[in-house]
């Protein structure tokens, strides 16, 4: 574990695996879409793939609906299997809208879903999602992995090792990986680095566990940063210095 500043991941990636959490769709506080967030997103996105770098990009649907709030308490009857099922789906609502954003940039894209709906996506294929990336494209990937109990989080992880990315880059709010939450102590240290056991021992809030032991078992970087700073997700694209990388080994400067 280290606090110096951390080497670029690589010069250039060639493939990337952006997860987008369901509240980026929205401002901060809100719920539902915000196009002008979405837009935001979007033309990030856009200029960090006219650098040739290929980005699939797999999408969390909190903004709309947790499956998780209708399971705690009296949930009406709601099944949580059922619960999960409609978090999944309303990945596919902020997928359609990110979809349309890329395209009114001029951006060639295709929406895949885990859950079957051919009227508005394409099935999610691995082989088909591997041509659409190696053709420039860029995908997003809604629905998680099709399978309750199953996380956004951990649908990235598996999208990112059967994808062969190179590095699973987890967009969020804050800056990267803290020893603490610095909303509640201003103190708090902000890690450039980080080894996956370290994550995993000091329990550290990146993404859920799974996803973490999964990385951790493909030797698969994750690169935690904010979104929200303009520019940062080209930076985060390119394997610029930005944010918490967590890796196998902690490197050296």
């Amino acid at each position: 574990m280290s606090d110096e500043p951390t080497k670029p991941l690589t010069a250039r990636p060639r493939r990337v695996l952006l997860k987008l959490s369901g509240e980026g769709f929205s401002r901060a506080g809100e719920r539902g879409i915000n196009m002008e967030e979405v837009l935001a997103i979007a033309k990030q996105t856009f200029q960090a793939a006219a650098g040739g770098v290929q980005i699939g990009i797999v999408i969390g649907g909190g903004n709309i609906l947790r499956g998780a709030q209708f399971i705690a308490g009296s949930s009406g009857g709601i099944q949580e299997a059922t619960a999960h099922y409609m978090g999944m789906l309303a990945t596919v609502i902020n997928g359609l809208a990110l979809q349309d954003a890329l395209e009114s940039l001029g951006c060639e894209t295709r929406l895949l879903t885990a859950i079957p709906m051919a009227v508005v996506a394409e099935p999610y294929i691995r082989r088909r999602a591997r041509r659409h990336l190696e053709k420039g494209r860029i995908i997003i990937i809604a629905a998680g992995t099709g399978s309750p109990f199953v996380t956004t989080d951990t649908a990235a992880a598996q999208r990112a090792v059967e994808l062969g990315a190179d590095v699973l880059l987890k967009a969020t709010r804050v800056d990267g990986v803290y020893s603490e939450d610095p909303e509640k102590n201003p103190h708090a240290v902000l890690y450039s680095e980080l080894d996956f056991q370290t994550v995993h021992q000091q329990n550290l809030r990146v993404m859920d566990q799974t996803a973490i032991a999964q990385c951790m078992e493909h030797d698969m970087p994750i690169l935690v940063f904010n979104f929200k700073k303009e520019g940062n997700i080209q930076r985060a694209v390119n394997g610029e210095k930005v944010g918490t990388l967590i890796s196998s080994k902690v490197r050296v400067s």
